[in-house]
């Protein structure tokens, strides 16, 4: 609804704008956005990721996450471990490149499927562009997993 929203003035809103037209339409995002370190937004009803550097908006990227019939977890973690070139165990070697685990199975990785971008489609994981994943990945070691925070909100 944000994106939808904001399309005709994307490129005339600042970030700080940004947060006012959220709070002004009723969206919030979790407090700890604006901790240090690298926070992680994932809203699982826009299908849309934001990524908070030293409390700050940085990216805002298109997400897919679990299907019908399945879950992806909603709450708070901190990054556990990272896996460059990952393959699924439980989905037939599925490839999950730059993938970023943060609840037992659960990651953030990037896919191949492109085009479900945007709406549910995963097992239950976090699917991004691979170039989006890249970025994040890449920023998640610079951080450190101890200093990268995922929120997955409703």
């Amino acid at each position: 609804m944000l994106r939808k929203f904001l399309a005709p003035l994307d490129s005339a809103i600042s970030i700080i704008g940004l947060v006012c037209v959220s709070a002004w339409i009723g969206l919030s995002y979790p407090a700890h956005a604006n901790e240090g370190g690298l926070v992680v937004v994932v809203d699982v009803s826009e299908q849309q990721m934001t990524v908070f550097q030293d409390g700050e908006m940085r990216y805002n990227w298109t997400v897919s996450t679990a299907r019908r019939g399945k879950v992806t977890p909603r709450g708070r973690w901190k990054a556990k471990w990272l896996s460059r070139h990952h393959r699924s165990s439980r989905y037939k070697g599925a490839p999950m490149p730059y993938s970023i685990f943060y609840n037992g199975n659960f990651a953030i990785h990037g896919t191949n499927q492109i085009k479900k971008l945007g709406r549910p489609a995963s097992a239950g994981c976090i699917r991004l562009h691979p170039e989006n994943a890249a970025v994040l990945f890449s920023l998640t070691k610079d951080y450190g997993l101890k200093n990268t925070i995922v929120s997955v909100v409703d």
